[in-house]
């Protein structure tokens, strides 16, 4: 994993508390759960032996993952300065298809939730809008066809 990862100092923390939890709480538990079933006898029909190692192979590779995505992090911050879309300012638009406002935050993929409205910087909306003013027209191409949305406000 050699690509940056953007992350808010939020998100930052959240991934450093996640590991946190992973590596002082999850994983001694799904050790000692394994030692445990180890106990049991033949680990060749041990399901509890296996169901265990699993579980402990899964933790691991969280905490690697998440080890390499805070190893390339790079953290921003919005500041909404000369009213310019940047990683995570706030965007109010007006959707000209649909015909209706919409509020999006711009964050790293890490952290996007469409349900939160939070879109990463990937996403075909977030390279549209990033970069742009206050009042400018933007065109996304999404694969049902393109629409246009204007920037009605931009909150850093």
């Amino acid at each position: 994993m050699n690509e940056k990862i953007y992350l808010s100092q939020e998100g930052k923390q959240q991934l450093e508390s996640k590991l946190h939890h992973l590596v002082e709480v999850e994983r001694p538990a799904a050790v000692e759960r394994l030692k445990v079933a180890r106990e049991f006898g033949d680990l060749s029909e041990n399901a509890e032996y296996d169901a265990a190692k699993n579980e402990l192979a899964r933790i691991s590779g969280e905490i690697e993952q998440i080890e390499a995505q805070l190893k390339v992090a790079v953290i921003y911050e919005s500041s909404g300065a000369n009213h310019i879309v940047n990683m995570g300012a706030t965007i109010k638009v007006f959707d000209h298809e649909a015909n209706e406002e919409a509020t999006y935050t711009i964050v790293g993929t890490t952290e996007a939730d469409f349900l939160k409205n939070k879109i990463s910087n990937e996403s075909a909306v977030g390279k549209a809008l990033l970069g742009k003013k206050l009042g400018d027209k933007v065109t996304i191409d999404a694969p049902g066809g393109s629409y246009e949305l204007t920037i009605l406000e931009i909150a850093g």
